[in-house]
């Protein structure tokens, strides 16, 4: 037995013994040996085999589809987090996750990255940027001190100042496309995504060449240079943070080394 297969037959006995069964329609009893609901009951509310489920609580070697995983967690009435560790534990990817929370309250990124004092930008799904403070306006001369909206992939591969200001341009805007398809691996088939990315491909060649090779590859740190047109060459260490609860949304630091 997996450690993965155990953990997850842990965790759904542990889960439904904490479900009061009255609450999801079946009588309380004073005949019952274990709290929560019985394995059968969970089976009936996710119309599965019990034998089924109770090979997966006994972490058995067998495959549970998406689809089983999706009504097992509406089953037994999983929030966004227990939902996400089910299918983390499984091996299976959310066919239709939990939407996110609810939207921040307005001007609370404006104000993070206000009191950041190295330059700071925050990115959403598309990359769109949602809030930058002066010092990343001064870096991002000839972009983000112009009226917006701004997006960084729209001025990386549209604007030709980016090809100025970035160093070895090309080899970050590879890897920039192949950073893009990685973070929108879970909504690939999102309407407004597809129509962002035929349009980016259609305006950029180069956009275009990179998306087709489907190169993947997570957001991460490093040395980043620039050729500043007041201040010269800079030098940055990219720092990169999700938000637990939006991970979406992105915050980008630039430490400078120098």
């Amino acid at each position: 037995m997996s450690i993965r297969r155990k953990e997850l037959g842990d965790f759904l006995a542990s889960l439904r013994s904490k479900c009061p069964p009255a609450a999801f329609g079946f009588p309380a009893g004073i005949r019952r040996r274990t709290q929560g609901l019985r394995r059968e009951e969970v089976a009936q509310l996710a119309e599965i085999s019990p034998t089924w489920y109770t090979w997966i609580e006994q972490g058995r070697d067998i495959n549970v589809s998406s689809d089983a995983l999706d009504r097992l967690a509406r089953a037994l009435r999983m929030d966004r987090t227990q939902r996400a560790y089910l299918f983390e534990l499984a091996g299976r990817r959310d066919i239709s996750p939990l939407p996110a929370d609810p939207e921040l309250p307005d001007g609370l990124l404006d104000n993070l990255v206000q009191g950041i004092a190295m330059p700071a930008y925050v990115l959403g799904r598309y990359w769109e940027v949602l809030a930058f403070n002066p010092a990343a306006a001064a870096l991002f001369s000839g972009w983000l001190d112009q009226p917006g909206p701004h997006n960084l992939l729209e001025y990386v591969f549209l604007d030709p100042g980016a090809r100025i200001l970035v160093e070895d341009w090309e080899a970050r805007a590879r890897r920039l496309a192949a950073e893009f398809r990685a973070d929108s691996r879970s909504s690939l088939d999102d309407p407004v995504l597809e129509a962002f990315v035929a349009r980016l491909a259609a305006e950029s060649p180069d956009f275009a060449e990179f998306w087709r090779r489907h190169d993947v590859l997570e957001r991460q740190g490093g040395l980043r240079g620039f050729h500043h047109p007041q201040r010269g060459h800079l030098a940055y260490q990219q720092v990169t943070f999700r938000l637990v609860d939006h991970d979406e949304i992105k915050l980008v630091m630039l430490r400078p080394t120098t």
